[in-house]
């Protein structure tokens, strides 16, 4: 497949590049400086303010997919609003481009740990955590009202954490996966993994998923 790529020098979007290439898939990523990413066989980079809906069409036109992990930064000073305007340009210039595709890697924190109780709602939820937390969950709410997309969301599990792919591991949806332990966790690899498997074969067209071990 030729997929767009947002995120792609972050802590998830250089794990989705990886997997992607892996795969051998054609990767068109999306970076505000292209010297960010070093030359891969089958990786092409295309300088784009993500923000802006516009230059979002131009740089996905023609591709299968679009594959977003976008965040502005979680020490960003506004947050919130800033993760908000990225999503929405993206959503609207990928709707632009006419790609039908789209997969968005968003939070752990709209899960829900129990009926109508979302986990960012919670005491314990962390505070330096909660605007980001906030924001993806407005933007997975906006996706549910887009018309002529066929989106889909990735919630990871409530611990995403460096470490191998090990290909092994359980899809769920609107609730936390966790192990025997008690635990929610998922490497960033697998969190990839999953993705990419999600873009190549949909299990969850307009619908969000999640994974643990």
């Amino acid at each position: 497949m030729k997929i767009a790529l947002i995120g792609a020098t972050g802590f998830v979007g250089s794990a989705v590049l990886k997997e992607l290439l892996a795969r051998g898939h054609e990767v068109r990523a999306l970076v505000r400086d292209p010297g960010k990413l070093a030359a891969q066989p089958g990786l092409q980079t295309v300088r784009a303010d993500v923000t802006d809906a516009a230059a979002v069409t131009e740089a996905v036109r023609g591709v299968d997919a679009v594959i977003s992990a976008y965040n502005p930064g979680w020490g960003h000073a506004d947050l919130h609003d800033e993760f908000l305007r990225g999503s929405d340009a993206i959503l609207a210039g990928v709707k632009a481009a006419g790609v039908a595709r789209l997969l968005v890697v968003g939070g752990a924190g709209s899960l829900y740990i129990a009926p109508g109780v979302q986990l960012v709602d919670t005491p314990e939820f962390p505070a330096e955590w909660k605007a980001g937390a906030l924001a993806a969950r407005e933007a997975l709410n906006r996706l549910k009202t887009a018309g002529g997309l066929d989106w889909t969301f990735l919630s990871p599990a409530i611990h995403l954490e460096p470490g191998e792919r090990t290909g092994v591991y359980r899809l769920g949806r609107d609730e936390p996966v966790f192990d025997a332990a008690g635990q929610s966790r998922i490497t960033v690899a697998d969190l990839a993994a999953a993705l990419v498997a999600e873009a190549e074969q949909p299990q969850f067209p307009r619908q969000r998923f999640t994974l643990g071990y």
